[in-house]
């Protein structure tokens, strides 16, 4: 097996999860959970990812999830589960995903070889990551794997997306940033969420955000105008080198060929997602 490259496995996640995050943007999802009663798009989106951790509160979500303010999450949670049980939940997303991947990749895709081939890679790829620390991962590895390789595919996309995610959570909370501060600093970089989508979505007022920007710029990481310094900068490229130091044993337990072929197999699934209209426009920027 030749060595992994250095960022061979931020290539494939780059990839990888925007087949699984897209169903957080789909309308494929509140259509599946509405029946229940379960129409806020904050309820829907907490469900539907919390489903996996079972019947959990408030406090639960906010640790896991990390970047949503608590009051926004206890509006919803478990208020939702008197709604809809997780169990009841886990089907309806399988079945939003079902219907999204076949209208953003077409059936053809869904049903062609390269699409069984990319769920194969992908599952293998996940048997090389580890439960300790990583609950959300772990709640999600928990979970059977769906029979139809579409539906496999943003299974292990899941359960990949959120072994690196559960990783960057801890890596946040050593370099000290709250979780506005790291959203902050994250749309600051030009690669995260929009101040507008954050503000809308995760439970903050604008008040809250100016208070992050200038926490910040106490630290001296922003500058007045808003804008990343050159500790900024090297603060968020340490988290992400980090992040892919942590994140790298999928990867190599897939070794570099497989990952490769998994990152060109994905490739070409995303980007006919996304030039099918998978996210909203504006949701990334700092504007």
């Amino acid at each position: 097996m030749t060595s992994l490259p250095t960022r061979a496995g931020r290539r494939c996640h780059n990839v990888l999860n925007p087949l699984h995050s897209a169903l957080y943007f789909a309308p494929d999802l509140p259509r599946e959970l509405a029946p229940y009663g379960i129409e806020d798009p904050s309820a829907v989106y907490f469900a539907a990812r919390a489903a996996a951790l079972g019947r959990v509160g408030p406090g639960v979500v906010t640790a896991t999830f990390h970047n949503f303010h608590h009051d926004l999450v206890a509006r919803h949670l478990p208020g939702v589960w008197e709604l809809a049980s997780p169990e009841t939940v886990l089907a309806a997303r399988l079945r939003a995903v079902d219907s999204m991947l076949r209208r953003l990749l077409g059936e053809e895709a869904v049903a062609s070889k390269e699409m069984a081939e990319a769920a194969e890679l992908a599952l293998r790829a996940a048997e090389g990551c580890v439960r300790p620390g990583r609950p959300l991962y772990a709640a999600h590895a928990d979970l059977p794997v769906p029979e139809a390789p579409h539906l496999a595919l943003w299974h292990a996309a899941t359960l990949l997306r959120e072994h690196r995610g559960d990783a960057h959570v801890a890596l946040l909370q050593r370099a000290g940033l709250d979780p506005l501060e790291a959203l902050v600093s994250h749309t600051a970089s030009g690669r995260g969420m929009s101040p507008t989508w954050v503000l809308a979505t995760r439970g903050y007022r604008r008040r809250d955000w100016e208070e992050a920007q200038e926490r910040l710029r106490g630290r001296g990481l922003l500058d007045a105008e808003g804008e990343l310094t050159e500790a900024g900068v090297a603060l968020r490229k340490e988290l992400e080198e980090e992040t892919d130091r942590l994140d790298r044993p999928p990867y190599e337990h897939l070794g570099a060929a497989g990952t490769l072929r998994l990152t060109e197999l994905c490739g070409a699934f995303t980007t006919a997602a996304l030039g099918a209209g998978a996210f909203p426009d504006g949701l990334f920027g700092k504007d």
